[in-house]
């Protein structure tokens, strides 16, 4: 684990960068024999390790041995609700937020490839990007990041990256604040989010 703090209030966030193999990673696991069936089931090497290192970063970061299910929309949550989870991961890095009385949510992404040729899938007229060429392909994966971060703390339900989630023009950093409107049945909702580079990746997380 390369990164363990507080986040916000109430939060813990967490950050794996994965070296361990299979064997490493799963002698610290105590799995039931459901989830080692699961796990037994992936074809894809890489698969087994993130499966093994969001386990790992969890019980490390909850200090006891924790059980991670998943509801019919692919959201995840501690079997015994003792804290409200959200993961990321994306090539070697594993990434965990935890509050046990605040929503939240974190995505975490490589950027490896010209995002700049998919963002009229998510971007609308009304979100900005940079005419800096160096900072470009950065801009738009902090948009990206955030989207998906309220995607996630707004449960995944019937919501439209470019159409329902807006997030109010900003000058990308290293590190940041940004602040982000979704609209669900309910109405419009207000998140304030916080985003930094690590490497050559974008983190973007929010808790409310």
């Amino acid at each position: 684990m390369i990164i363990h703090r507080q986040f916000a209030d109430r939060c813990k966030l967490g950050i794996w960068l994965i070296r361990e193999d299979y064997d490493a990673l799963l002698s610290r696991m105590t799995l039931n024999n459901e989830d080692f069936i699961k796990l037994e089931n992936f074809q894809n090497y890489n698969r087994k390790l993130e499966w093994l290192s969001v386990r790992t970063l969890a019980n490390e970061m909850v200090g006891r041995n924790v059980r991670i299910i998943y509801n019919a929309e692919r959201k995840p949550f501690i079997e015994d609700n003792s804290y409200n989870i959200s993961i990321s991961h994306s090539n070697e890095f594993t990434s965990i937020l935890l509050s046990q009385d605040r929503r939240v949510g974190i995505d975490l992404e490589f950027m490896s490839h010209r995002i700049e040729g998919i963002a009229d899938r998510f971007m609308n007229r009304m979100e900005n990007v940079t005419t800096d060429p160096k900072l470009i392909q950065y801009h738009l994966y902090i948009y990206w990041c955030a989207k998906e971060a309220l995607y996630k703390i707004c449960d995944k339900r019937d919501i439209h990256f470019k159409k329902d989630i807006i997030i109010d023009n900003f000058d990308p950093e290293e590190k940041g604040e940004l602040t982000g409107t979704v609209k669900t049945e309910k109405g419009k909702e207000r998140f304030n989010l916080s985003y930094f580079r690590l490497n050559n990746y974008a983190i973007v997380l929010s808790c409310k």
